[in-house]
Parts: structure tokens; sequence; C-alpha cells
């Protein structure tokens, strides 16, 4: 009697199989992809508004001590974050008056993924634009 060879079972996966996995992945990270770019939107935005809000209670404090507003965020000593000078470009006008006043503006930088977003401003009021953002 010849002894028998046991069969062999085929290992790994097989070419349609791999296929399906990739469509599979590939379909959720399309989409994925823009939901987390999305996010990083609003992120960036959130870092902004906070900022804009640190930069108006330092005007504030500024106004106290000097009798008029900061024209820099130098001269706030408050530089801007990296994740918000990276995106935005903080501008501060300041009035003399009378009264006095200032505006704090965060725009868009152009060619970032924020480029699409809205210009922020706070001011010595308190108020904010666009306030359905904030």
């Amino acid at each position: 009697m010849v002894p028998q060879i046991p069969k062999r079972r085929p290992r790994g996966f097989t070419l349609v199989e791999l296929l399906a996995a990739v469509a599979i992945v590939a379909i959720l990270a399309a989409i994925a992809y823009p939901t987390y770019g999305s996010y990083l939107v609003r992120g960036h935005r959130s870092a902004a508004q906070s900022y804009l809000l640190t930069l108006a209670q330092a005007q504030a404090q500024y106004f106290a001590d000097a009798h008029a507003y900061a024209t820099t965020t130098t001269a706030l000593n408050l530089p801007p974050p990296s994740d918000v000078a990276a995106n935005y470009s903080i501008q501060i006008d300041a009035s003399d008056g009378p009264p006095p006043s200032f505006t704090i503006t965060a725009a868009p930088i152009a060619g970032t993924r924020q480029a699409g977003d809205s210009v922020l401003t706070i001011d010595n009021s308190g108020a904010r634009t666009p306030s359905n953002l904030w």
C-alpha cells in the first residue's frame, strides 16, 4: 500500500479578496477625508477665536494701565500661537477716539485650509462677527 500524500490547503488570499478589501478601504477613506478636513478647519477657527478673546482681555488691561489701546500683539506681549499664525493673519486697529476703541481681526491666509473660512473680528464692546460662528 502506497501512503497517501495529504492535500494541501491553499494559504493566503485570492486576488479578488484582496481587491475587495482595498476597495472597501478606499471607500471609507473617501468618506472620512473630507470630514477630517472640516474638523481641522473648525479646530483652527476655535483656536483663533480663543486667541482673539485673550487679546481683547489683554487690551482691557492695557487700556487700564496706559489709557490707550495697543496696536500690536507685541505691545500686549501675546504673540499668536503657531496654529493661529499658520492659518490666520492677526491685525489690531486701535483708535484714540473719542471714545477710544479697538477692533481685532483674524483673516484666513490664502493657500491654507482656512482660506474659505470667514474673517473673525472682536471689538472693544465685545461684539463678535460673524456671530453665527462664535
